[in-house]
């Protein structure tokens, strides 16, 4: 099933001048977004299961730095969905206004 544009835009902007977008990893699975030293994954469905996915294909990274960007009304969901995955980074929204910092499970 192809990508919407504002899926499309969203991703080149999550991955600026210098990062790539469709970063394979490891299982047949891609990231959305990659730079140097941040991966960044986009999820609209606002549906758990999409959400859980998507926090473990950025612990799959490996990077230092993790973003899962969502709609504004699905925030605390994703936090969530991190924090049952086990894996720290940044939520923020499309726009990038918000953000909710989710702490690693040691």
């Amino acid at each position: 099933m192809s990508e919407t544009s504002s899926h499309e835009r969203a991703k080149s902007k999550a991955a600026g001048r210098s990062g790539k977008t469709e970063v394979p990893l490891k299982g047949n699975r891609r990231l959305d977004a990659a730079s140097k030293r941040k991966a960044t994954e986009i999820e609209r469905s606002g549906n758990m299961d999409g959400l859980k996915k998507a926090a473990r294909r950025l612990k799959a990274s490996r990077k230092p730095q993790k973003v899962l960007q969502v709609p504004q009304k699905d925030i605390c969901k994703a936090v969530q969905a991190m924090k049952n995955v086990g894996v720290g980074g940044t939520v923020k929204n499309m726009s990038g206004t918000k953000r909710r910092s989710v702490p690693k499970k040691k």
